[in-house]
């Protein structure tokens, strides 16, 4: 059990470093992309079987057990199957699974692209880049609102697509951080608050609620942690994250929205456009510092040492733990 424990482990940080460094291979055919088709099917099946909004809220649920089922359990059979008959090739799928659960490298890319764009001042490049990694509408944005997005989501995605798998990841391996996955795919998918999705995307939405709220607490705190890195101060950055930590819709996304902006002295949140319609955020942060694009870098970094501190932390647990 040990053993098996701790060979899970060194894949873990393999997968870390082969994120920072390859991130999401265009070529690689992610899993994230079969997890998208497979819901998709199941909105159109639901759309075309369902006849009252409750019927709808219900096969939400559906697809939720469905995907919950099959990203656990694909993974956890080619794993046990080949802990039977070949250890390299466990912990090569292990490492590979569990490496396409991180977003790190890829949420840097992309949010550089609209950091490099605002940069030059070209804020209609910088709209489109956004376009790509946030479900607002960016048509209309100016520079403050473009950055303020990129910040949000980043600070939000440390969470979401860092820590969490990383968490989940370290608790059962890849069939457990790819069932995390699979959660955060439906939510980004169903989970609005708009006509549209109000009933199918119940469920998703609550499910991911639940998976979300432990490690978005961890991820307030190693971002807070972090703040030094970026000219922040740590008991601000935890000051900050505990005072404005419901200021959001979501209970969990607040935690490292918040903690970032106390780390950089800046302030979220306020009106944005989903699908046409009117959302407004209560801000987030105190506004010590003006906004602007390097503040983007800055975010990043965060999210690298919030993960750096997660995986020395756990390292030096599992030494005392175990006494290797």
């Amino acid at each position: 059990m040990v053993s098996l424990l701790l060979m899970n482990f060194i894949d873990i940080i393999t997968a870390v470093v082969l994120d920072w460094i390859i991130g999401d291979p265009r070529w690689f055919p992610h899993p994230v992309i079969f997890m998208g088709k497979l819901i998709s099917f199941l909105e159109y099946k639901a759309r075309k079987v369902c006849k009252t909004k409750k019927q709808i809220r219900v096969f939400g649920g559906v697809i939720v057990i469905i995907l919950a089922a099959v990203s656990f359990l694909i993974p956890f059979i080619i794993l046990l199957l080949l802990l039977k008959n070949s250890i390299i090739l466990f912990n090569i799928v292990n490492i590979g699974l569990l490496c396409t659960t991180l977003s790190a490298k890829c949420l840097d890319q992309e949010s550089r692209k609209v950091y490099f764009s605002l940069k030059k001042l070209d804020i209609i490049g910088a709209r489109n880049k956004l376009s790509y990694i946030v479900g607002r509408d960016t048509a209309n944005l100016g520079e403050d609102e473009v950055t303020r997005a990129v910040v949000e989501t980043v600070a939000e995605n440390t969470s979401d697509g860092v820590i969490a798998p990383l968490f989940y990841g370290i608790i059962f391996g890849a069939p457990l951080a790819m069932t995390y996955k699979a959660v955060n795919t439906m939510d980004s998918m169903l989970g609005y608050m708009n006509e549209k999705y109000r009933y199918i995307g119940f469920f998703p939405a609550r499910v991911d609620d639940i998976f979300n709220f432990i490690p978005a607490r961890i991820t307030g705190v190693l971002i807070s942690l972090s703040s030094p890195f970026v000219g922040g101060n740590i008991l601000n950055s935890l000051k900050i994250m505990i005072r404005d930590r419901k200021n959001h819709k979501s209970p969990n996304c607040a935690y490292p929205e918040a903690a970032a902006a106390g780390a950089m002295g800046i302030q979220l949140g306020g009106t944005n456009m989903y699908f046409g319609e009117k959302v407004y955020k209560p801000n987030i942060g105190d506004k010590i510092n003006i906004l602007n694009f390097t503040h983007i870098d800055k975010c990043i970094k965060l999210m690298y040492f919030s993960q750096t501190i997660m995986v020395i932390l756990t390292t030096v647990i599992f030494i005392c733990y175990f006494k290797l």
